[in-house]
């Protein structure tokens, strides 16, 4: 096992694990504050959380309301 982290080219996948945090964290706090979302709030909430990267983007794109 100590062998395969020593494998993973870290510089790599470190920014893309704080990226995914970012976007995580971010979307969660607008999830939140947002009243009114397109669909169902406790779906996006899942989407957010258990879809990773996408997650957010795609609660950004479709999730929010823009008047």
């Amino acid at each position: 096992m100590q062998a395969f982290f020593e494998s993973i080219n870290w510089a790599i996948i470190t920014p893309l694990l704080i990226i995914q945090g970012i976007l995580l964290i971010v979307a969660i706090i607008d999830w939140a504050k947002e009243e009114e979302i397109r669909g169902p709030k406790w779906m996006w909430f899942f989407i957010i959380v258990f879809v990773n990267i996408i997650g957010p983007v795609l609660y950004f794109i479709f999730g929010k309301r823009r008047d």
